[in-house]
């Protein structure tokens, strides 16, 4: 799948589960979960252990999920999950050099970024998105709706704190994607091995951006 490709495929979901789990074996069952319920995308991040395996698995046995990266911090730990079939890269903060490696391999690539001058330096080296870290803790929705006045051009992946509630309103106030955890991905979930929970949970979320979506777009057409 090409960069566009998997570029579109993130702005249509607009969902990226991310993956924290305590092992490869509950990280390759999230996967699967989610995807079950109708969000092909996950981001494994490199706090898992054994996560670039894991990574190289999902790549090999399961071409329909769109696996990336996360937690990534140098160029070294980039091109080994670019290796193993990672197919973006993202990190809770803003590496300059990351993002370089991710355009010259032609590899979508979302940064983290809190200040509006991180949201600039960002999207000049060529993010593809810029994922706004930890973004409910600094104000949330009205903090997303306040970086769109200046950065229209730019695709703002909501991410920390997102939940239920809150997710809709990510959406109407400008967020192309949503980064969620553990509010889609419930431990308990993980621990009894209950893929249903985590496949409602996903089909919530998906429900309510494509609601926020339709809203908006009706807004445009008054």
């Amino acid at each position: 799948m090409k960069r566009e490709e998997v570029r579109a495929r993130i702005e249509e979901i607009g969902i990226i589960p991310a993956i924290r789990v305590s092992s490869a074996q509950d990280a390759l069952f999230v996967a699967e979960a989610v995807s079950g319920g109708g969000i092909p995308i996950v981001e494994l991040t490199m706090t898992v252990p054994g996560a670039i395996d894991a990574i190289a698995h999902l790549a090999r046995n399961s071409p329909d999920i769109i696996v990336g990266a996360g937690t990534v911090w140098d160029t070294e730990t980039a091109r080994r999950c670019l290796d193993a079939g990672a197919k973006f890269l993202t990190s809770p903060g803003f590496d300059p050099g990351v993002v370089e490696f991710a355009v010259k391999q032609n590899t979508v690539v979302f940064p983290g970024a809190l200040t509006p001058t991180e949201v600039m330096m960002a999207w000049k080296v060529g993010s593809d998105f810029v994922k706004v870290f930890p973004c409910s803790q600094v104000g949330g929705v009205s903090y997303i709706k306040a970086l769109k006045k200046p950065f229209p051009q730019v695709g703002l992946i909501a991410s920390g704190g997102v939940n239920q509630q809150t997710a809709a309103d990510f959406i109407l106030a400008g967020a192309a994607a949503l980064g969620i955890g553990g509010d889609l991905i419930p431990q308990k979930a993980i621990q009894l091995r209950q893929p249903h929970r985590i496949h409602e949970l996903a089909r919530r979320y998906l429900h309510s951006v494509k609601a926020a979506r339709e809203q908006m777009t009706k807004w445009q057409n008054d």
